[in-house]
């Protein structure tokens, strides 16, 4: 996969933040997320790749656009699976809370898990406990195991989770333990980031969208750190989901090269709202906006912020082009 794709990459998430965050606190997560797709989608036009969507909006019969077996780019590029995420955070742009993204990750074609849109259990760590857990382990078991090798006390390991009440009892759990818990309103693949970064999150735990636990092995897989998990089927409807998209044992546990493949993996994104990793999108005086993006790479393990200055139409704020990167 060509590295001057990343570049490429930076400028459909810039167009997605942007058209997004105009949304930012007026209580139409919709309406902000089709405004992230038609961007991502409209700019995908002129990327050099032939570009495979493996995770997108839905499938073709729930989306109009970046459905799942899309093909997008020029087709005069390498050929690559895409997992997509035009607005990481749909309530939370609505709400005006942080930690929005828009995101897209890109692999050689074959990579990518084509995950079913659907729950699955999640466990993300950093770079310290990579390779050294489980999520077969019970939760007690495998937080002893994170604090002794962290050389940490029980209470002095933080562990972040989704607020739902689908994990009341976990973190019933968590608190019996000692441990310090980060609880997270939105925001699945930035939980998981979180444990790479320095953040002061050791593990990221519970259950999540699937699509996004590959966004986050793709992250995680440039970062150092790791995630395992498990799809959460739900009824027949969705095994036979699984099924359709050549998922053989829903149950199995999914490791790293399960979710993004064994080849170099690239992530991309672009701030929505302000966060503690990303700057969201800043206006400017004179029809000006300010994005703030990551590129990363597997391979190389790099890890390049860019911070852009673009130019608008018109006093509506209608996108013209990037002034500079």
């Amino acid at each position: 996969m060509e590295s001057q794709l990343a570049l490429e990459f930076v400028r459909v998430t810039e167009a997605a933040a942007l058209q997004s965050a105009r949304w930012t606190g007026r209580g139409d997560k919709n309406s902000a997320d089709e405004a992230a797709t038609v961007a991502i989608r409209t700019h995908f036009n002129a990327v050099s790749m032939d570009g495979t969507v493996v995770i997108g909006e839905g499938e073709m019969d729930e989306a109009p656009m970046l459905y799942i077996g899309e093909r997008v780019g020029n087709r005069r590029g390498p050929a690559i699976d895409i997992a997509v995420d035009p607005l990481e955070g749909t309530e939370t742009v609505a709400n005006g809370l942080n930690n929005a993204l828009s995101v897209i990750a890109a692999a050689p074609r074959g990579s990518l898990l084509h995950a079913p849109d659907m729950y699955m259990q999640k466990m993300a760590v950093g770079p310290a406990l990579a390779g050294k857990l489980s999520l077969d382990d019970p939760i007690p078991t495998t937080l002893s195991k994170a604090a002794r090798i962290l050389g940490k006390s029980l209470p002095d390991l933080t562990v972040s989770i989704l607020d739902r009440s689908r994990h009341a009892g976990i973190i019933k759990l968590l608190r019996e333990s000692g441990v310090r818990i980060k609880l997270l309103g939105h925001g699945d693949v930035m939980g998981a980031i979180e444990t790479c970064l320095d953040s002061g999150v050791d593990l990221h735990i519970g259950s999540g969208g699937a699509p996004e636990g590959v966004l986050a092995a793709a992250a995680l897989k440039c970062m150092g750190g790791e995630i395992q998990g498990r799809l959460l089927p739900h009824g027949e409807e969705e095994l036979e989901r699984c099924k359709r998209m050549g998922i053989t044992d829903p149950g199995a546990l999914l490791s790293m090269a399960d979710m993004v493949g064994r080849q170099g993996v690239m992530f991309v994104a672009t701030g929505v709202t302000p966060g503690e990793w990303l700057q969201g999108v800043r206006s400017l005086p004179g029809h000006r906006a300010e994005t703030h993006s990551v590129v990363m790479h597997s391979e190389t393990k790099t890890i390049r912020f860019v911070r852009s200055i673009h130019h608008t139409a018109d006093a509506s704020g209608t996108l013209a082009a990037a002034a500079s990167s």
